[in-house]
């Protein structure tokens, strides 16, 4: 059967990925794209809803992103949140401008309706607004059903129709979960049947009927994503999978032989180690940029495994680890136009024409979503609670272009900073904890001599699926062994600095 589904257009709003998030969490399945997708992109999909996000767009500017046009024959319940009701309004005739009065933060909201989008939520409750234009005249045959202080209509319906000017998707707002969770259960009618045993139970059926006899190849790390990904594809076709460790020299301090053992015996894969260190490092000589990088190893991966593959009998896929956090970075909406954040090298990074198919079970899933099917699947706790490490390695966690010399400066340092919050207790405490080399130098003192040397920053995040993260409170006396020891042991380094950005504004990753 196809996969009931809530569509969500993403019209740029920094709360967009929460929809997403709040509907996965009641086990409803969801798909966040780009307003301009092609409605062939779900012919795989049972299509029960729409939402439209808020964005920082106005609807009467000419550049601001539009309604899709496909999805008005489609005759299925719409959510427009903050610019989506404002594009629903627009759509349908009403009229929108900007007001006086602008609504930030909390507002009562007084219900004046039996509509079933506020099912079982009292008549008055507080939401979170966040909007400068407002609908001044109401669409023919549209009715209020909610409003506030400072907007007389804070929610419409027509029909299948609805629009509210809050965000539901945001903690703020009292009841929204319960509103997205009406809109989905019981407007589209969804089934909320989005388990990980239901995922494992399709998803081994799909990999079957995809493969047929052909054999698999699938690139991967040693993370969790790859280890995930490879562990599922074995469960589905046993022996027709040959996974291949691909070692680019860009890997932490012992990294290789610590990978190739736990995926031999912890997982029992059948796996081959290719040593092409060189061959990465030299393509990536003299490179800065990091979406160059990114694209230069996606590249070379794929060269390895087309090489690799040739070696193998009736190889026709690859299979990678891709994520949905990997897969919405790549390309998002702001500003009315579709924009990349960072390249994954498994989504953005690889070439336009391959001679292997892409086999990537695990695209539709987000960070922690992949961590429970790993419980399901038996995987061990040694390997579900390795922190992330991203596909192109330390080359991105090195600014600047990437040599020998700064890769065994980062992988000391990184090691240094994961023994001693590991020695803290706090290693399965923190999400992600990381070290970056600077393209920065800075003046020091050592042994009464003047230094000029590299700064290194470390960082360490919270977070439960990738899309938004905080960092992480350290305790001061960790974060000073951490910097006494990087001084004292690393030579090249005479100063550390800790990282307390979070994500957004800023990536996890540093490039």
């Amino acid at each position: 059967m196809k996969q009931d589904t809530i569509v969500i257009f993403d019209y740029g709003s920094q709360y967009t990925r929460l929809i997403s998030r709040r509907l996965r969490e009641l086990s409803i399945f969801c798909d966040l794209v780009s307003p301009s997708i092609d409605e062939s992109f779900f012919k795989d999909r049972n299509i029960k809803g729409f939402i439209l996000s808020g964005g920082p767009n106005s609807v009467f500017d000419k550049n601001s992103p539009k309604f899709p046009s496909w999805i008005k024959k489609k005759n299925l319940p719409i959510l427009g949140i903050c610019y989506g009701m404002q594009l629903l309004a627009n759509e349908s005739k009403g009229k929108v401008e900007k007001t006086d009065k602008r609504e930030y933060g909390n507002a009562e909201l007084t219900i004046n309706s039996n509509s079933l989008i506020f099912k079982n939520i009292p008549k008055k409750n507080n939401v979170w607004m966040s909007h400068g234009d407002k609908i001044i005249n109401l669409p023919p045959n549209f009715k209020i059903i909610a409003k506030t202080k400072n907007s007389f209509c804070a929610a419409f319906e027509h029909q299948n129709i609805l629009g509210v000017q809050f965000h539901p998707e945001v903690d703020n707002t009292e009841y929204g979960n319960q509103i997205l969770s009406n809109f989905a259960l019981e407007i589209c009618k969804t089934s909320n049947k989005w388990t990980t045993k239901n995922f494992i139970e399709t998803s081994l059926k799909n990999i079957k009927d995809q493969v047929g006899n052909n054999n698999v190849i699938c690139g991967i790390s040693g993370g969790v994503d790859s280890s995930i990904t490879a562990t599922l594809i074995h469960k589905a076709i046993g022996s027709q999978l040959t996974s291949i460790f691909v070692d680019n020299g860009l890997l932490r301090k012992n990294e290789s032989e610590e990978i190739m053992k736990f995926l031999k015996e912890g997982l029992g894969l059948n796996v081959l180690r290719v040593d092409a260190s060189d061959v990465f490092i030299n393509k990536l000589k003299d490179i800065t940029d990091p979406e160059q990088k990114r694209k230069i190893i996606g590249k070379e991966f794929i060269n390895v495994f087309e090489k690799e593959s040739k070696k193998i009998k009736n190889v026709s896929f690859l299979a990678q680890g891709t994520l949905y956090s990997d897969v919405v970075e790549s390309a998002i909406i702001k500003d009315g136009h579709q924009v990349v954040i960072k390249s994954h090298h498994n989504v953005g990074g690889l070439p336009e024409k391959m001679n292997l198919k892409l086999l990537e079970p695990l695209r539709l899933l987000f960070k922690d979503e992949v961590r429970e099917i790993g419980k399901e699947l038996g995987i061990n706790k040694e390997i579900l609670g390795r922190h992330p490490f991203p596909g192109p390695g330390l080359a991105i966690r090195i600014m600047g272009d990437v040599t020998d010399y700064k890769l065994n400066i980062l992988r000391e340092a990184d090691n240094i900073f994961i023994e001693e919050i590991k020695k803290a207790n706090l290693y399965d405490k923190i999400w992600q904890a990381f070290a970056v080399l600077t393209n920065t130098q800075s003046v020091g003192v050592m042994g009464d001599n003047r230094t000029y040397q590299k700064c290194v920053a470390i960082r360490a995040v919270n977070s439960r699926d990738a899309m938004t993260a905080d960092w992480s409170d350290i305790p001061y006396e960790v974060l000073s062994s951490v910097s006494s020891r990087i001084i004292n042991e690393v030579e090249g380094v005479n100063r550390v600095v800790y990282d307390i950005t979070s994500k957004p504004p800023s990536t996890i990753e540093w490039e």
